[in-house]
């Protein structure tokens, strides 16, 4: 919803005489906004997917040596892909985070508002998905690398998350006045 949002600004931006300068970056904006959107829809079914992996094996059987076995290395992938899909997915929201901050100041003034929104959603994307990473990290096995390196992405995109959300917050408030 946040990428739409980018998206719709630039759309109710683009051939109005005053902001002729911006068209450019306006339209920068609007088709990396347009592919973010195309992308995130695809990382919402492939979380969807990933959950489902990890109830799968959850549920697989646990009778014999072998089918423990063949259940913990199945939990192990299906949790590896829950954690990498929702830490993509931040990723993705920071990038229409930024968007929805660089639209804010050159966009219609009359659909400001619009670009603040957007910025808000986008963070909270961050922050959900962040959310999903963290609840996965201690059943990631201790010596898997993404163990640690997602918590670090996750601590860094989560405090970048709160900054570009200030400042596209302060570019809304500065143009509604």
């Amino acid at each position: 919803i946040a990428a739409a949002l980018v998206a719709m600004v630039v759309e109710l931006s683009l051939g109005r005489s005053e902001l002729a300068a911006h068209e450019p970056e306006l339209r920068r904006i609007g088709e990396a906004a347009a592919a973010r959107r195309r992308s995130l829809v695809d990382l919402a079914e492939r979380d969807a997917a990933a959950y489902g992996a990890v109830i799968a094996a959850r549920r697989l059987g646990r009778a014999t040596d072998a089918e423990r076995s063949s259940r913990r290395a199945a939990i192990a992938a299906a949790t590896r892909d829950a954690t990498k899909v929702p830490l993509e997915t931040a990723e993705s929201a920071a990038a229409v985070l930024e968007l929805a901050a660089q639209v804010a100041p050159l966009g219609n003034p009359n659909a400001v508002s619009d670009a603040g929104v957007a910025a808000h959603l986008a963070a909270a994307a961050i922050r959900g998905a962040l959310l999903n990473v963290r609840i996965n990290l201690p059943y990631l096995a201790d010596d898997d690398p993404l163990r640690s390196d997602a918590a670090a992405r996750a601590e860094e995109m989560s405090a970048a998350a709160g900054r570009v959300e200030g400042v596209a917050r302060e570019a809304v408030e500065a143009r509604i006045g």
